[in-house]
């Protein structure tokens, strides 16, 4: 299992500036553009990072090591988040910090999140470094937290826009399959909607129905994500 648990006086120690030195962060994350947030709130506070996009992902990290931290995206393309987060917690030894993460209601997805037995919750968008660790620091055992005062940072964090694109055209990927995951995909356009601030986009999320799309309707929105898409920068 990871040494980040069982050889802690081999780990770098964490400063004011990066309390997370020497943490193993385990982000499952089906959005890109959240994923990329993460990645740099991570890198900004010494967090190594570890990306998983869904639950078969994930499960295959656990195997193979014990992160410090999992944080965990509640709407995930092969099952609930919430039935990871509950596995999650009941491995031994446990991981010392879980935390459920959610573009959806907030105080809903909170109360799922811990139910399932996370330890705290963060709401979409994060994209300060001061949230972001406090909510971390919150829940981190004494042997892992930094001894000296915090250096809260207010600063932002902002992924790059070829994230963005990726997650519309994966939307627009979802949209051209037979049998469309409705339910999925308007969780996960409302994530990203959320992430991105992007109003125009979570006003269209909103008024998916739960179960089937019309032809007219699909269309519609393929064409909205193609615009979008359209303005956005291409990856290199």
């Amino acid at each position: 299992m990871d040494d980040i648990l069982h050889n802690l006086a081999g780990r770098p120690r964490p400063t004011p500036e990066r309390p997370f030195l020497g943490l193993t962060i385990l982000v499952v994350e089906d959005s890109r553009y959240a994923s990329e947030a993460m990645r740099l709130l991570c890198l900004r506070s010494g967090a190594r990072i570890r990306r998983a996009d869904c639950i078969a992902s994930a499960r295959r990290h656990l195997n193979v090591y014990r992160p410090s931290v999992a944080i965990v995206d509640l709407g995930l393309p092969d099952g609930s988040g919430l039935d990871l987060i509950a596995h999650i917690s009941a491995l031994q030894p446990r991981v010392p910090v879980v935390l459920g993460t959610s573009g959806a209601d907030r105080d809903t997805a909170a109360a799922e999140a811990m139910g399932a037995g996370a330890d705290g919750f963060l709401p979409k968008p994060l994209e300060t470094l001061a949230a972001f660790q406090a909510a971390i620091l919150a829940h981190l055992p004494d042997t892992l937290r930094p001894k000296l005062p915090r250096v809260a940072e207010g600063g932002r964090v902002t992924p790059d826009l070829i994230a963005y694109r990726e997650d519309l055209s994966h939307a627009m990927d979802l949209l051209a399959q037979d049998d469309l995951p409705v339910g999925y995909l308007r969780r996960f356009l409302l994530g990203v909607a959320r992430s991105a601030q992007d109003g125009a986009l979570e006003d269209r999320a909103k008024d998916l129905p739960p179960a089937t799309l019309d032809p007219a309707a699909r269309l519609a929105l393929h064409q909205f994500l193609s615009h979008r898409v359209a303005g956005l920068p291409l990856a290199m």
